[in-house]
């Protein structure tokens, strides 16, 4: 395994010096924000795919310091009912398949995105129970859009061969294994997969190692569900959660009163959790990249991430297995 980042929460800075700043830590790979969401502001794809000279540079700059890139990350809603917001998160989509393909990255992260309730809604609609009917009704249309989007792209992901790595986020049609499952089905391809993110599965009361394992078997077959993982901890503050529930729609920044927050790994759960998580990754056939996510809204980007750089050094497997001479 190889631990990584998200460059994202630095993207004030040049990428030169992120990139700097990541190998003098100890990092072995970077992921990258290509558009929507994360911005653009290290890795403009359209522009670089425009431009033999600026790729190679790109890729050199990555190289050169001894890191890998491990995914480009394209976290946006293509099914937004604002067509301006969809076709701009589609685009950003297309334009980082497109990239990852020229350059040799197998995967583009980022979200299903998320319908609205009806063909003439104006706002994205996350339904999280089936009664009354026309929440049920709801999810049924979103479904359908998502199946054909999907399907579609899939040929394009194919013809790329690049992996589409959607991370398991409320508020998206995509939002835990069942679904993850589900939308590959729909779709009919295995370039529909997973950014492992164990942050938001946590908070919904999911047991990482148990999600693994299932999808795993849901793979078998075809290609594994788990193409990429994100370093990230979420920990629910139970004198609130026991009241409320963990449904919270209270700003990030009023940590105190919410149900639960992102933290930096080990802020959430201990090190038996983690190392039992790496394991079965590494049961299951995962050895890749562990990159970290920073969004800990109690520390500084810098102290969070080097706090989870210090922290996967104890829970990460480097080395492959040696032979079993007791068994």
């Amino acid at each position: 395994m190889k631990i990584g980042s998200l460059s994202a929460a630095w993207s004030a800075q040049p990428l030169e010096e992120v990139l700097d700043f990541f190998a003098g830590a100890g990092l072995q790979a970077i992921e990258i924000g290509a558009g929507a969401y994360p911005g653009n502001a290290h890795c403009n794809a359209a522009e670089l795919n425009k431009s033999k000279a600026k790729r190679e540079a790109f890729v050199k700059a990555i190289e050169s310091r001894g890191l890998e890139l491990s995914a480009l990350s394209v976290h946006g809603n293509p099914l937004h009912p604002n067509k301006k917001i969809a076709e701009e998160h589609h685009n950003a989509f297309r334009e980082a398949v497109k990239l990852a393909s020229s350059i040799g990255v197998k995967c583009v992260n980022g979200f299903s995105g998320l319908p609205g309730g009806c063909a003439t809604d104006k706002t994205p609609n996350w339904v999280v129970a089936p009664w009354p009917d026309d929440h049920l009704k709801a999810l049924n249309y979103q479904w359908e859009v998502a199946a054909a989007y999907w399907k579609a792209e899939a040929k394009v992901l194919e013809k790329a061969d690049v992996c589409m790595c959607f991370e398991m986020h409320p508020n998206f049609l995509v939002y835990n294994p069942e679904t993850l499952v589900k939308l590959r089905e729909a779709a009919g391809s295995d370039r529909i997969c997973a950014n492992f993110d164990p942050s938001h599965l946590f908070w919904q009361g999911i047991e990482p190692s148990a999600a693994i394992r299932w999808l795993a078997e849901k793979s078998k077959g075809a290609r594994s569900f788990i193409q990429h993982v994100h370093a990230k901890d979420s920990l629910v503050y139970q004198w609130n959660a026991k009241v409320n529930g963990v449904l919270d729609t209270k700003h990030y920044g009023d940590e105190i009163n919410r149900g639960w927050i992102f933290r930096t790994v080990g802020y959430g759960n201990d090190y038996s959790v983690w190392k039992d998580m790496i394991s079965t990754l590494r049961m299951v056939g995962y050895d890749g990249v562990l990159s970290i996510e920073h969004e800990d809204s109690l520390m500084s980007n810098n102290e969070g991430f080097l706090k989870a750089i210090a922290f996967l050094k104890e829970v990460a497997i480097f080395d492959p297995p040696t032979a079993m001479s007791w068994a």
